[in-house]
């Protein structure tokens, strides 16, 4: 038999936002595939038109690289908050890119919005059952 150690809950954490970063990272890859795409970024037709819409899309990238270090860095109380708080906010925000997605072209963009969604959903459940620590006698 293989040993199959415990993995730490921070490394855990760190591991699935890593994963949703991919995905992300993919998704947008992929997308400038689609008929027009790159032409429609060269004449400046397309959702990310403005500076200050460029700067949301990046504050929103960064939520989940930021988060691969605050999991394991932060104290785990701190920790646990903010994979509650970002992985259901993010499960939301992925689910309702998928819906809206659903066109042929962008069938890639719904199966990551879904492999997204079950990522981040499996970061709050992770955070929802923290380990407690156990009281020990001295």
């Amino acid at each position: 038999m293989l040993e199959n150690p415990k993995v730490n809950i921070k490394i855990k954490l760190a591991l699935l936002w890593s994963s949703v970063l991919f995905c992300y990272l993919y998704g947008d890859y992929f997308e400038l595939y689609v008929p027009d795409k790159v032409n429609g970024m060269m004449t400046g037709d397309s959702m990310l038109d403005s500076p200050t819409k460029l700067l949301i899309a990046s504050l929103v990238i960064a939520i989940p690289a930021v988060m691969v270090a605050l999991s394991i860095l932060l104290k785990p109380k701190i920790s646990r908050f903010f994979n509650l708080l970002f992985g259901s906010l993010f499960t939301l925000m992925m689910l309702l890119i998928g819906i809206n997605s659903l066109t042929p072209w962008y069938s890639f963009y719904v199966f990551f919005a879904f492999l997204e969604s079950i990522i981040t959903f499996s970061i709050v459940w992770f955070a929802w059952k923290w380990p407690k620590q156990t009281a020990t006698l001295n």
